[in-house]
C-alpha cells in the first residue's frame, strides 16, 4: 500500500511539473505569434516526452542526486515515508503556483522538500554543505548566467542582422524580418530555427526534470527505471495539456514582448545551458534559465516589465520554504501514524 501511495505521489508531482513547466520551452513561439497556443503545447508535449525517454540513457547522475543520497543517512533514504513527503510537499507547492500563474521551479521545490523532510528526520545530521554546493549554487547562478549570455548573444545576432542587410518590419502584433539569407526568405528561415530551438528547450526540460522525480521512486526500488521514466513522462504530458495556460501566458506575454528573432535567441541559450547542465549532473532549473534568458533579451530591448519580474522573483524566494514546510509537516505526520 505504501508503495502505491509513493507511485501516486510521484505522478502527482509529475503532473504538477508538466502543468507549470511544459509550456515554458514554447513560450516564445506563442509570445511572438509564430504558433497559436494549441500548436505550441502539442509541440512542447512531444519534445518533452522525447527528452524524458532520453533521460534513461543520459541523466543517471541526476537520479542519484535527487534520491537524497549524501544529504541524509542511507537508512533514511530507504524510508517510503521520506520519499512520499518529498514528492507531495514539492507537488503541492508547484500546483499552487500553477493555479495562480507563477512559473516556479520544480527543482527548487524538490530541494526545499528534501530539506524540510531531511531536517525533521535527522536534524543537524543533514548535509547542509552538499545542499549548498550541489543544489543551491546552480539554482542561483543559472538565471544570472542565462540573462548575461542571452544579452550578449542577442547583441551579436542583432549586429549580424545589420551586416546581412535584414530589416525589421512592424506587423499587427509583432515584427517580421525582410530580406534573404543565402537565397532563402529570412523570416521563414528564422521561424524554422525558432521552432527547432523551442523543441530543444522542451527536450532539455524533459531530460533534466524527469530523472529528478524518478529518483524518488528508485530509492526504495519501487520501480524499474524505464517504467518509472515512462510513468513520469505520461503524467507530465497530461499536466501540460490540461493546466499549462496560465503559466504559459505569463511566460509568453507578460515578462517582455518579443519578436521571432528575440524568441529564437532566448530559446537557443536556454536549450544549450540546460542540456549541458543535465549531462554534467547539475540540477539547474529550466524555469530559472528560461526566465533569465527572456529577461536578458528584455533588458537589451528595454521592454522588460520589471513589476512582473519582481513578482516572479518573489515566488522563487518563497518556493523553497513553502515546499520545506509542507514536506516536513507531512513527514512528521506520516512517522506518527
Amino acid at each position: 500500500m505504501i508503495l502505491v501511495l509513493l507511485f501516486i505521489a510521484a505522478c502527482f508531482l509529475a503532473y504538477s511539473n508538466g502543468a507549470n513547466d511544459n509550456f515554458k520551452g514554447v513560450a516564445t513561439l506563442f509570445g511572438s505569434g509564430t504558433l497559436n497556443y494549441k500548436k505550441a503545447i502539442i509541440w512542447a508535449t512531444a519534445t518533452t516526452l522525447a527528452g524524458s525517454v532520453a533521460a534513461i540513457f543520459l541523466a543517471q547522475t541526476l537520479v542519484k542526486n535527487f534520491s537524497g543520497k549524501g544529504l541524509v543517512p542511507d537508512t533514511l533514504i530507504q524510508s517510503p515515508e521520506f520519499a512520499i513527503s518529498i514528492a507531495i510537499g514539492a507537488a503541492i507547492t508547484v500546483f499552487i503556483a500553477t493555479k495562480i500563474g507563477m512559473p516556479i521551479s520544480t527543482t527548487h521545490s524538490l530541494v526545499g522538500a528534501l530539506f524540510g523532510s531531511g531536517v525533521v528526520a535527522v536534524g543537524t545530521a543533514f548535509n547542509f554543505g552538499k545542499l549548498g554546493s550541489t543544489f543551491l549554487m546552480p539554482l542561483i547562478v543559472s538565471p544570472l548566467m542565462a540573462a548575461v549570455v542571452s544579452s550578449i548573444v542577442y547583441l551579436i545576432f542583432r549586429k549580424l542582422r545589420t551586416v546581412l542587410g535584414l530589416k525589421k518590419e512592424p506587423n499587427e502584433d509583432t515584427e517580421s524580418y525582410k530580406g534573404k539569407i543565402l537565397g532563402v526568405n529570412a523570416q521563414k528561415l528564422l521561424d524554422g530555427a525558432h521552432y527547432i530551438s523551442a523543441g530543444i528547450v522542451s527536450f532539455a526540460r524533459g531530460l533534466n526534470d524527469t530523472p529528478k522525480i524518478v529518483g524518488l521512486l528508485l530509492v526504495i526500488n519501487a520501480m524499474d527505471i524505464k517504467w518509472g521514466m515512462l510513468a513520469v513522462a505520461i503524467a507530465m504530458a497530461i499536466g501540460g495539456l490540461l493546466n499549462a495556460k496560465k503559466v504559459g501566458e505569463m511566460m509568453s506575454k507578460k515578462i517582455t514582448p518579443m519578436n521571432s528573432g528575440q524568441g529564437f535567441t532566448a530559446n537557443l541559450v536556454t536549450g544549450l545551458l540546460v542540456t549541458t547542465a543535465s549531462i554534467h549532473g547539475m540540477p539547474v532549473s529550466t524555469t530559472h534559465v528560461s526566465v533569465g534568458s527572456i529577461f536578458g533579451i528584455g533588458t537589451v530591448t528595454k521592454k522588460a516589465d520589471l513589476k512582473v519580474v519582481r513578482n516572479i522573483l518573489l515566488s522563487w524566494l518563497l518556493t523553497l520554504p513553502i515546499a520545506a514546510f509542507f514536506s516536513g509537516l507531512l513527514y512528521f505526520i506520516l512517522i506518527k501514524l
